[in-house]
């Protein structure tokens, strides 16, 4: 269903691809997940960029199998992390390629080290589009 490739003209990235084209057809934009609980608590302690990344690796799964897409159908993610550091940014990437998300990751993807967050203490964001089946 999708088309991702890498053209030889631009660097090899690792572990996304430099161009996604999806079919003509129908998309689902997801808003931003954030590390909230079902109470919209951030979850972990201060500081905790493993325990916000794996809140958000499982709020983006739910909301991708609620539109019936997987994390293979995602064309385009952006990840935004609250740090200037890019051994932070690099451990939030690593542990999102571990993860059952992984594959969302492999297409047209951004990540972004950040100033702040929308939430007090949110350290993590990711938003997603997913192409769906006719």
């Amino acid at each position: 269903m999708l088309q991702k490739f890498n053209p030889p003209t631009v660097h090899a990235p690792s572990g996304y691809s430099h161009v996604t084209i999806s079919p003509a057809g129908r998309l689902a934009h997801f808003a931003g997940q954030c590390p909230l609980d079902l109470d919209e608590n951030v979850v972990g302690e201060p500081g905790d960029f493993g325990a916000q990344t794996d809140q958000v690796i499982a709020n983006c799964l739910a909301v991708l199998a609620s539109a019936g897409v997987e994390p293979d159908d995602v064309v385009r993610s952006i990840v935004y992390v609250v740090s200037p550091d890019s051994s932070v940014l690099s451990a939030v990437w690593h542990r999102l390629m571990a993860s059952p998300l992984a594959p969302a990751f492999t297409s047209a993807s951004t990540l972004l080290g950040v100033a702040s967050l929308g939430y007090r203490g949110q350290l993590i964001e990711i938003d997603l589009t997913a192409a769906l089946s006719e």
